[in-house]
Order: C-alpha cells, then structure tokens, then sequence
C-alpha cells in the first residue's frame, strides 16, 4: 500500500483494525509502508478520538479493539442528519430503552458536531415537533436481557405478573415492541406451549436460564415481529398443524361495525387479528377470528368504543358486554 496523507491514512488505518481486531505495530507499519513510530502514533491518535483499543505487553502482546466497534465516518446531508436527530429526540419520552445510554450517545455526538447554523435550525425546531407518547409510571429494566435473547435464540427465566397471579416460567423471546408508552415482549413459553404475548413491566426479573436444567432453545428464527399472526398462539413445528386445528375449534368469528370515529381509534391499536378495514368515507369493519378466552378483553375495548362501534358476531362477546355493562349500571345505581 503506497504511503497517503495523514488524514486518509487514518480512515484506512481506522477500517483495517476494525476488521482485523487483533494486530501488531509491525504488521501495521509493513502494510502501510510506514515506521512502526508512525503507526503508533496514528494509534495514539485514534484512541484520543475515543477508538477503543486495548494493548497487552510481551512477546505476545499487541494491540486488541474491544467490543465496541467504531464505525467508519459516514457522510450525512443536512437533512438526513436532522432526520436522525429526531429519530432519536423521539425516545426521550421513555424512560427505558433497551440501548437508553446508546441513543443519548448518539444523540449528543450528531448535536455536537453539527455546524452552528444547523444546531440553531434544531433548536428552533425542537419545540416545533414531538412524538407523543404517554407518560408511565412502569418500568422495563430488562428490555436489554429481551432483546439480546431474541436475537441469539436464547431461554431465559422470568418472574412473571399477570392477573391470574405471579409465577416463574422459561420464555425464548421473538423481539420486543412499543405501543402507547408500554413494552411487550412476544414470547415462546415453555409453561403454555406456545407463543404468548407478555407486558414487560410485569416481568419482576430475567435471566438466562442455566444450560444444564433449562428447556432447548427452539428454532423461531421464522418467527419475528413482522408476522404478527403468530402472536396470538403457535408452537413446535412438527406440532404446528395439530395446534392450528386446535386452536380453529376455540375461535370465534368477530365482525364488527366500525364508524370513521371507531376506525382511527382502532388504528392505534397493534394486534394479530382482526384485521381492520377501512371504506372510502372513513368507517369500516373488523373481521377476523380470535381465542374464545380474549372475549372479555374485546367486550371491554367494544364498549370504550360506545357508539362509534356495533358488534354483529359473535353471540358471547354481546352477552359479555351486556354483563359489563350491567354490572356498570349497577354500581352506579
């Protein structure tokens, strides 16, 4: 490699030790075609930039980069660079992230080190627009544990909070979402057999589970967030068409009528089924099928809908709903 200019030395110099991870002076300066002098100074002044490098004395030693990876400079217009600072503005609104020491990083570098006139461009705008999201009193401290899980296919152990009470139980995590302010963490869960739908401010602690008591992990890399409808139930691929039939003799059918009120607040709710359709004037209809013991669930989000919604099917979501709503007069009669 012929000799560059300092400051193209140092972008390659930064882009070859992030692929190579551990390397020696020597190896450096021989592929450079510079003294060993001159790399450890390059070194030097990577790590005043804040490249994480790591250096171990002896006949054995050299120089190691630890698990942050930096990446190399990447060009951002003015208006991408806007773009992703408000991508990450956004976030501030919830007090737990699963990467929250990550993105205010992030943040304040893009901040730092935007020209003047930009900073001030931000600054006007930064009352300008928001994302909205409501406030929560909740916390999520395990969204990290979560996520990472997810990605590496691993099981872990959780203390677990719903209303039938607390237990403990071993999940293999599909991802983890957003909605309204709460985190959910769609599940594998060895205790019921299929995928479950967890709140993670009900999870009171996660940990991988030991390897020698735990279940085997499953293979759910065809399982993510982008295929919603295996929120709802699913399990082990050979008993995978044995739990569909299952699962389609305790279904019910729901179609609901739905004004152009009762469409858009519909619209903010993130489910597998039903499906929401909407007609040219705005109103529409849900139609779909779920599990016959989320009845109580939809009987309660129908009546919060009022008038701006009208059950057609089935039977038992009207008769819960008549229960409800019975049971409201009565407390207030």
């Amino acid at each position: 490699m012929s000799k560059s200019p300092k400051s193209k030395r140092l972008l390659e110099l930064m882009m070859t030790i992030n692929r190579l991870r551990k390397f020696k002076v020597k190896e450096l300066a021989q592929e450079f075609n510079v003294s060993p002098r001159t790399i450890l100074r390059d070194l030097q002044e990577l790590g005043e930039l804040g490249f994480p490098l790591y250096s171990e004395v002896g006949p054995h030693g050299g120089y190691q980069v630890l698990n942050e990876r930096i990446l190399p400079p990447i060009a951002f217009t003015e208006q991408e660079a806007v773009a992703l600072f408000f991508a990450c503005h956004a976030l501030r609104h919830y007090a737990f992230l699963p990467f929250e020491t990550e993105s205010s990083s992030a943040l304040s570098k893009f901040y730092f080190y935007m020209p003047g006139d930009v900073r001030d461009r931000i600054d006007q705008m930064k009352d300008r627009v928001d994302f909205v999201t409501p406030a929560r009193q909740a916390e999520f401290p395990y969204l990290s544990v979560l996520l990472d899980a997810a990605i590496y296919q691993k099981v872990i152990l959780i203390d677990y909070e719903s209303r039938e009470g607390s237990s403990s139980r071993e999940i293999q995590p599909v991802g983890i979402y957003a909605s309204n302010g709460l985190w959910y963490c769609p599940a594998y869960c060895f205790l019921r057999g299929d995928i479950r739908l967890f709140r993670c401010d009900r999870i009171h602690t996660a940990a991988y589970a030991a390897s020698e008591t735990s279940s085997k992990p499953l293979d759910l890399r065809h399982i993510h967030l982008g295929n919603r409808e295996f929120f709802v139930h699913t399990g082990h691929k050979q008993d995978h068409k044995l739990l569909m039939q299952e699962m389609e003799q305790d279904n019910v059918t729901l179609y609901v009528e739905l004004s152009k009120e009762g469409v858009q607040r519909c619209e903010a709710e993130m489910w597998a089924v039903p499906k929401l359709n909407t007609r040219q004037d705005g109103s529409g209809w849900l139609e779909g099928s779920f599990p016959r013991s989320d009845i109580p669930f939809f009987a309660k989000f129908m009546i919060g809908l009022g008038i701006e919604a009208t059950v057609k099917n089935p039977p038992e979501l009207v008769d819960c709903m008549k229960d409800l709503l019975s049971e409201i007069m009565a407390k207030y009669s």
